[in-house]
């Protein structure tokens, strides 16, 4: 009588993924080809390992008659779909070039691997990751790709650095005054008649009013916006109002004179200028005078209580503060942007009197200190936009690491390729600056999340913060009150169809906001 073994086999815990590649089609129409013999192979050292573990997905990864200098494979790109929907947990090949003959294609494929801790075996070579050797051995390649990607960016840096001291543009975000023409070899920057008078106004305006703030309003009020422009994919970006930043790079940007920068150093550019040097350097003049003096005449000269922080809800724009009057009497209103831009017939709400509108915010706000359930459902608001500001950072933390990981992918591409002309020079210049921009906002995003996680705050720090602005307020000047209703206000909005507000507050200033009081008030 023979004796059945009682010994289970090991349940499977390294799901492994056989991946086969022939360069030519020839002989795949055998009954047993190069593809089956590479499969044969790799199913074999992985029943060796079954002790271990060890799988084998019934799926087939097999690339006939694709070349491994690149990575455009249909069996590559389903493999390594698999590997990011979390399917696999090992990748084994018959020998490494089956998988890539390209060391930055591999250290690509491996950076991906390593991200989702899947392991990679080459059969014939004693090549595997799941090993100390194997990593070892891993990282000496992965340290040549990266080597050899930084003598492939040196070269695409000095070709940039070469093309600006020849006065070419080498690419960035389009601004406002020039179109790209990528019509030749090289792009290139052409004139934008009509886009270049606004720009020698907003230089003009810049050293008539003396200081950014009062331009920028001046440029809301004429609805002039940043650059329109479209990415390849055709998606539209810019056309946005002007703000202190924007305004700032548009008055320090050195091609409007017809200069090219390239670290410290200016070229003469191929392109047209479109501001005069005498213009630009008077410019730049107010602009460091203003910054060393912190700009005085910027601050809010005409008591605008509500600047920035009015809004009509009927269509969602901002209320901009304006006056009229001679001498020593004037009137002072605030008027919806939409209604400026486009006419009055475009917005109801008209003309709002500045000191009324004013008036019955502050008595709003003061009246609060002492209705305790007013507290309360100020404090509830506050939560909720609280939470509501923290899922949309967390949102954009998100888009922004997706768009990081897309401009990586799209750099390491045009690296490998070797890019040799110019529009493939400017598409790298392009990118890096994206990804400059886009790593930036992510830390201020990343900051800014880690400061909301950590805020708390009761009921006891919202009734002190309104009890000090009601004890405090007379004793402030209007710089002063201005600057405590910026800090406690997140945005009030105005019905013109009743005439009635609506605030809602910063939660993550209050704690902060009877000190600030107290101390502005001494």
């Amino acid at each position: 009588m023979t004796r059945k073994s009682s010994r289970k086999k090991p349940a499977v815990t390294m799901r492994c993924a056989v991946y086969t590649r022939k360069s030519t089609e020839e002989g795949l129409d055998q009954e047993f080809n190069s593809l089956d013999a590479q499969r044969e192979s790799a199913e074999a050292y992985i029943a060796s390992q079954q002790n271990e573990g060890w799988g084998c997905l019934p799926e087939f990864y097999d690339d006939g008659g694709f070349t491994g200098g690149n990575m455009d494979r249909p069996a590559l790109h389903r493999l390594m779909a698999d590997i990011e929907a979390g399917k696999i947990d090992c990748v084994v090949v018959y020998k490494v070039d089956r998988l890539s003959r390209s060391l930055l294609d591999f250290a690509r494929i491996m950076e991906v691997f390593d991200r989702h801790k899947v392991a990679f075996v080459s059969v014939t070579q004693q090549f595997n990751t799941a090993t100390s050797m194997g990593r070892l051995v891993l990282n000496v390649l992965l340290s040549f790709a990266q080597f050899e990607r930084e003598i492939i960016g040196e070269r695409i840096r000095d070709k940039i650095a070469a093309q600006r001291r020849k006065g070419k543009w080498t690419g960035g975000t389009p601004i406002l005054g020039y179109d790209v023409d990528r019509s030749g070899p090289s792009p290139k920057l052409v004139v934008n008649a009509a886009e270049a008078a606004r720009v020698r106004e907003i230089f003009q305006m810049y050293l008539t009013m003396g200081s950014m703030l009062p331009v920028v309003e001046e440029l809301e009020r004429r609805g002039w916006l940043t650059k329109t422009w479209k990415t390849k994919s055709g998606r539209p970006k810019g056309g946005r109002p002007f703000d202190r930043g924007s305004l700032h790079a548009l008055l320090k940007n050195p091609l409007y004179i017809g200069k090219l920068k390239h670290k410290k150093n200016l070229y003469v550019g191929e392109h047209e200028p479109i501001v005069s040097a005498d213009v630009f350097q008077k410019v730049q003049t107010l602009l460091l005078r203003n910054r060393h003096s912190g700009s005085t005449n910027s601050r809010n000269r005409h008591g605008a209580l509500l600047r920035r922080l009015l809004y009509c809800k009927a269509c969602g724009h901002a209320m901009v503060h304006n006056f009229t009057g001679r001498g020593t009497k004037q009137y002072r209103y605030y008027t919806c942007t939409r209604a400026i831009k486009s006419g009055r017939r475009a917005c109801p709400s008209g003309y709002l009197p500045a000191a009324e509108i004013e008036q019955v915010v502050v008595d709003r706000v003061r009246a609060i200190a002492d209705d305790a359930d007013l507290v309360s459902e100020v404090v509830r608001q506050a939560r909720e936009l609280a939470e509501a500001e923290l899922n949309r950072l967390r949102a954009e933390r998100s888009d922004l690491e997706r768009e990081l990981a897309r401009h990586h992918a799209a750099l390491r591409k045009l690296v490998a390729d070797g890019p040799t002309d110019g529009n493939a020079v400017a598409r790298v210049a392009d990118l890096q600056e994206a990804v400059t921009r886009a790593e930036s906002r992510l830390a201020e995003v990343g900051a800014n999340i880690t400061d909301r996680e950590a805020e708390q705050f009761e009921d006891e720090d919202f009734a002190t913060a309104f009890q000090e602005f009601d004890n405090t307020w007379n004793a402030l000047s209007p710089r002063e009150q201005a600057q405590a209703l910026a800090l406690l206000l997140n945005r009030v909005e105005f019905d013109a169809g009743d005439s009635s507000i609506t605030m809602t507050f910063h939660p993550s200033a209050i704690k902060s906001l009877a000190t600030d009081l107290n101390e502005e008030a001494a």
